[in-house]
This record gives C-alpha cells, sequence and structure tokens, in this order.
C-alpha cells in the first residue's frame, strides 16, 4: 500500500478542504487515516463499521479486546451510539468539549463490537482541533481512533512519527504539524456512580469534580494488572507507550535519585550498554554521562506532558539500551503523565533510599 502523506495548514485549513474531503471519502470506503488531534495523531476508520475497526486492530496490531475511542463532531451525534446521556454527562460535555475528555456511555446496536472490544459500553470524545473536525464531517460522522502508532509503542505527536510505525499500512497520513497536548485524553465510565477516571489526561480529577461533584480513580490507574483483566477503556491492560530500550523509573530524594542513575551509567557504559537519561531543566547538567535529554521544567507540566513521547522515540532513534527516568509528581498533570511512564515502563520502579 502506498500510504500518502498529506500536508494541511490548520490556520488557514478552508484551503484545504478538499484535502479533507478526499480523506473523508477515503474513511467513507473503508480505509485508514491518520489525523492530528490536540491530544496525539489518532488511526481513524468508520467506527460504525466493523471492517473499519478490524483493519485498525490489524495496521496496528493491537489487541482486539482492547477497546476504540469514537469521535464525533457534534453532540447531537451522541443520540445515535449511546443508549442515554446522564444528566451530569451533559455538564461535562458542556463543559469540555470539544476538548480532551472521553466519556463510556452504554452503547446502541448500531456500535459493533469491534469497536468496543467486545463491551456493551462505547467511548466517545469530541475532539478540539480543526482537522479533526472537519475529517470526522467529511467521513461520515462516527471515527474510531486510537493513537495512529504500531500497538506498545509511543504515542505520535508528530506525522513523521506515523509514517515511522505505519508507512505502507495505511492510506494517508494527514500532516497538519505538532500536536498541543501531547498525550492522550482522560476517559470517564459515566456507566457507574460516582463516575470514574478510567485513563487520567489533561481534564484532571479537580477539573472534572468542579463539575459533576465526587468522581473516582480506578485502581488499575497507577497499578499492575492480571492478564485477564478485561480492560474497559483503551491503555487499562497492556503495555503501552514503550521505547524500544528497558525503561525504569527512579524515585525518592531528588539528589539520591541523581545519585543513584549516575551510579547507573557508570555501571551499564561499563558493560558497554547505551544508557539515556530522562531529566528535567532543573536537573540534567547534574548527570555525568549517557546521553541526557529534558523533558521540560517541573514548573510547566503542559510541556512534560507534551515532550514526553517524543523523547522516548529520539531514543528509539539513538539505539539506546536502557533508559532511566526521574519520576514526576506534578500538581495537576502528574498522575497523567506517571500514568503514561508506568505504561512505558512495564511498572519497572526502583525507590532510592539513598547511594
Amino acid at each position: 500500500m502506498n500510504t500518502q502523506i498529506v500536508k494541511v495548514d490548520i490556520q488557514h485549513l478552508e484551503k484545504d478542504i478538499d484535502k479533507i474531503q478526499a480523506a473523508g471519502n477515503i474513511i467513507m470506503e473503508g480505509g485508514l487515516i491518520a489525523f492530528p488531534t490536540e491530544t496525539v495523531y489518532g488511526l481513524g476508520a468508520d467506527g460504525l463499521k466493523k471492517e473499519g475497526s478490524s483493519k485498525i486492530y490489524e495496521a496496528k496490531g493491537r489487541p482486539s479486546d482492547n477497546p476504540l475511542i469514537i469521535h464525533i463532531s457534534r453532540i447531537q451525534d451522541l443520540e445515535e451510539i449511546v443508549l442515554e446521556m446522564p444528566g451530569k454527562a451533559k455538564e461535562l460535555a458542556k463543559a469540555f468539549w470539544p476538548g480532551p475528555l472521553t466519556m463510556v456511555f452504554k452503547k446502541s446496536k448500531r456500535v459493533p463490537y469491534e469497536t468496543t472490544g467486545g463491551l456493551e459500553t462505547v467511548a466517545v470524545r469530541m475532539p478540539n482541533h480543526p482537522v479533526a473536525l472537519a475529517l470526522i464531517e467529511h467521513g461520515g460522522g462516527y471515527i474510531a481512533a486510537p493513537s495512529a502508532n504500531t500497538s506498545g509503542k509511543p504515542s505520535p505527536t508528530l506525522a513523521s512519527h506515523v509514517a515511522d510505525d505505519l508507512n505502507g499500512k495505511i492510506d494517508m497520513i494527514l500532516d497538519g504539524g505538532p500536536v498541543g497536548i501531547g498525550i492522550e485524553s482522560t476517559i470517564l465510565d459515566m456507566t457507574t456512580v460516582p463516575p470514574i477516571i478510567l485513563r487520567p489526561g489533561f481534564i484532571t480529577k479537580n477539573m472534572i469534580e468542579e463539575v459533576i461533584g465526587s468522581v473516582e480513580i480506578d485502581p488499575v490507574v497507577l497499578g499492575d494488572t492480571s492478564q485477564d483483566f478485561k480492560p474497559k477503556a483503551p491503555g487499562m491492560k497492556y503495555k503501552h507507550y514503550a521505547p524500544k530500550a528497558d525503561l525504569i523509573i527512579l524515585e525518592g530524594n531528588m539528589e539520591h535519585v541523581i545519585s543513584k542513575i549516575n551510579q547507573l551509567i557508570v555501571e551499564k557504559t561499563e558493560q558497554n550498554m547505551k544508557v539515556g537519561v530522562i531529566g528535567t531543566d532543573e536537573t540534567i547538567s547534574f548527570y555525568t554521562g549517557g546521553q541526557v535529554k529534558s523533558i521540560g521544567s517541573r514548573e510547566d507540566e503542559e510541556t512534560i506532558a507534551r515532550r514526553l513521547y517524543r523523547i522516548l522515540r529520539e531514543f528509539d532513534k539513538l539505539d539506546i539500551d536502557v533508559i532511566y527516568s526521574e519520576s514526576f509528581s506534578t500538581p495537576q498533570m502528574g498522575q497523567a503523565i506517571m500514568n503514561r511512564l508506568l505504561k512505558a515502563a512495564g511498572h519497572q520502579i526502583l525507590n532510592v533510599k539513598g547511594v
């Protein structure tokens, strides 16, 4: 398959509407389109056709019990795919849609089980990106889309990341430049009382509770899961976002963490291993070897989120053997960032007491 890479100008999208229409036609004809959202690049197909969702799983190498998210461009389109929309969901949609919040509802018969991973529920969101919204409109209104990467690898924040993974496997990549947020949407299960956060993201627990009151966090979010666990949302069960290298997170007093990483750099270098380090603007000058990359400043957690996947992919290009990362307990998005890091590391954490 010849994958077209088509650049679109998000500032003057009306000039490129013919490109969007062509991409929408591919969706309606059963093809696969990668497109930018405000979170990461998505891999889209017709979410109401089982063949479309099956093609997504095949292209990504994604387990078929890992649910997909249906993307819509108009709130009234929910009526076709969910059995009911609770009042609290309407309040959240008013507050955060379009935006990086996915809500889980009981599905209607129109949504195939291939899209929901065999579940009776469907995850839905309205993205806040002009290209995504235009593609949904021209592509039939219901685009199922996980991240546009090989399953398990870091999610793509640039069109070139998509090409690295899926070139020759999909019909088209709409290149809208770098994404804004850099990690996937928050997922909130609206079929329970109180609602439960299944995946943390840019929309935090505090932000949600300001709108609808108390919500809970699924214990799986920052914990490991067993293989017989059935995921209710994308990213809950399987190792995700992982670089080729072994990734280990170090927690503890920052001075001790830096000292321990420097010790490990020496040990691994003596074993002829290439070492990568994920630090911050505040700490990178203290590391004494290896390939050291700053993920940003701890004072700017949005930058940390935006750079995370890009840095993991940069280490892949450098053929790094092992990566050591500081942990990130930032006030707002810290839980979302750590959720992604833990998944990428396969929950390998080293608690540093001192060296």
